[in-house]
């Protein structure tokens, strides 16, 4: 199938086809008339990526599951490489999940401190504490 068809079946855009093609996470054959050419496991691998994606992985974190697939395992997760990035992602989540624990704690004190400053009618003043960096993930593309 064309770059077309593969962007279509995967509800994807032919653009990110290429920029995945460009990191070498799917190489595409190319016909004699230098046409990309894509088989089924050409969207098994754009699926693999798309799966962790959607739950928050990196582009490059993708590539030891792609591999996996590749070397011709039934799964992109039953190799260590894969294993080892699903580690790594946790121990992210981990200290992001307890970043918005300290920051929710932090506004909830700040309402309460608030309130009671307006039923009083004092002026309330913000003391939150910013975060160096913001736990967003990585970015998307």
């Amino acid at each position: 199938m064309r770059i077309g068809e593969l962007a279509e079946r995967a509800g994807t855009t032919t653009r990110a086809l290429r920029h995945y093609e460009a990191l070498g996470l799917l190489p595409a054959r190319r016909g004699g008339n230098g046409y990309r050419h894509y088989g089924e496991e050409d969207l098994r691998l754009l699926r693999q990526i798309q799966a962790l994606r959607d739950v928050g992985f990196g582009l490059e974190d993708t590539r030891p599951f792609v591999e996996c697939l590749r070397a011709g395992h039934p799964a992109g997760d039953a190799c260590p490489a894969s294993l080892e990035v699903y580690r790594r992602k946790l121990a992210e989540l981990d200290v992001c999940i307890a970043r918005l624990r300290e920051s929710r704690a932090e506004v909830a004190e700040q309402l309460a401190r608030a309130e009671l400053a307006a039923s009083a009618g004092a002026p309330p003043r913000c003391e939150l504490t910013p975060y160096d960096e913001p736990c967003t993930g990585k970015e998307r593309r």
